[in-house]
């Protein structure tokens, strides 16, 4: 049977392939230490997981409204207030099944075939996919390593076109970890009401962030910014929650309403249960979420000195999310490898430690490292990098 055409085009997940293969070699024994993980290393609170127990108890495991529960939109609208001191309506608010899916499902109701979306690289690896599925084009700008990752004003003018609906702004970013200010998103936000563009805001890992920085979301910066931005989040990262599988939108009422006609023939709803194990979340403790941020951010500070002094690593240091994301080019070729992808594989099959090329977020030279592990292991795994490198360095 031929498969679609829209899938054809599609690329398989690095970050998935390397974690088979790590997965692969501990179920021959081996003692892989594996860095690809994209979700945080702690349970889901207490309080959270009592509450959805609760909820099957006292029957609440039917069907659902599509765009998910009055109760829940509503703990979203505080949590909005609260944090960012934005107001939303119901009717401006859709629960998915995760935050990938809220993703999914906007581009379907926003682009037509050709229609191109601007994704700044390095990007996380669902983005490009996910606007090819939906018959639209990613165009890329680079965001300059030397500008932390983060792409200028006057890139985002180079690069739009007749045909451009909307660009990502990902902040805190996976894979790389870098926070944009306010006034970088005002001048970026000026470009797009300028032009008329759609602003997708992927806030996901707003909740961890280090250092004294701070999460600003472009949509609080101006009413007129506000009207022109898609935010997308859910409690996946900021309470531990990824199988869980709860994400939101909150927008224009317009493609609320279409996001959600569309899930209605999709996935009906979202879990019951785990709809109810988020308004706890919301409006619950904050205490857990702070006590697992502190956590990461004794990781980085530790882990991010011991890392860049192996030979050949650069590294910008992450203000927020859960990854470091150096550039090894250099390390790559004094161990006698053109291609940082062929770096990660030997490094995998002789060290046994499981990090994600960053060619798959559209930066051939760097690796992503997920530090959502025991520090103890991240030791240990920094520790086997900085042996094969001077191991192999010529």
């Amino acid at each position: 049977m031929n498969l679609a055409k829209r899938v054809s085009t599609l690329t398989p997940s690095t970050t998935l392939a390397i974690t088979a293969k790590a997965k692969e070699l501990k179920a021959q024994g081996f003692d892989v230490i594996g860095l690809g993980a994209g979700e945080p290393d702690f349970n889901t609170p207490r309080h959270i997981i009592d509450e959805a127990v609760k909820a099957m108890n006292e029957g609440y495991t039917k069907y659902t409204p599509s765009g998910g529960l009055v109760s829940l939109k509503e703990a979203i609208i505080e949590k909005f207030k609260r944090d960012q001191q934005i107001e939303y309506k119901p009717s401006e608010i859709i629960v998915c099944t995760g935050a990938k899916h809220a993703l999914y499902t906007l581009f379907q109701v926003i682009l037509d075939e050709g229609d191109e979306v601007i994704i700044p690289t390095p990007y996380w690896v669902s983005y490009p996919e996910q606007v090819k599925l939906a018959g639209g084009k990613p165009v890329f700008v680079e965001g300059d390593e030397a500008n932390h990752f983060k792409i200028i004003p006057e890139q985002l003018k180079k690069a739009i076109t007749a045909k451009t609906k909307a660009v990502i702004i990902n902040s805190p970013s996976n894979p790389t970890g870098v926070l944009y200010s306010e006034e970088e998103l005002l001048a970026l936000g000026h470009v797009c009401l300028e032009h008329d563009i759609l602003i997708v805001s992927d806030e996901i890992y707003e909740k961890l962030i280090y250092d004294g920085h701070k999460h600003v979301s472009i949509a609080q910066l101006s009413k007129e910014l506000k009207e022109s931005t898609i935010i997308i989040n859910g409690v996946s990262k900021s309470h531990s929650m990824t199988g869980w599988r709860i994400g939101y939108a909150a927008g224009n009422e317009t493609i609320i309403k279409a996001m959600t006609n569309l899930a209605s023939h999709s996935t009906s709803n979202p879990t019951s249960i785990a709809q109810y194990a988020a308004i706890a979340a919301y409006n619950g403790p904050e205490e857990p979420v702070e006590e697992m941020r502190k956590a990461f951010e004794e990781r980085l500070n530790i882990i991010y000195e011991k890392l860049i002094q192996i030979p050949g690593f650069h590294c910008v240091k992450p203000q927020g999310a859960f990854y470091l994301f150096p550039n090894v080019k250099e390390a790559a070729e004094m161990t006698g490898y053109k291609e940082v992808d062929d770096f990660v594989k030997a490094l995998l099959e002789e060290e046994k430690v499981a990090i994600v090329p960053g060619s798959g977020f559209g930066a051939p030279n760097n690796v992503r490292l997920s530090y959502a592990t025991s520090l103890e292991l991240l030791e240990e795994a920094i520790k086997r990098i900085r042996r094969f490198v001077e191991n192999h360095t010529k």
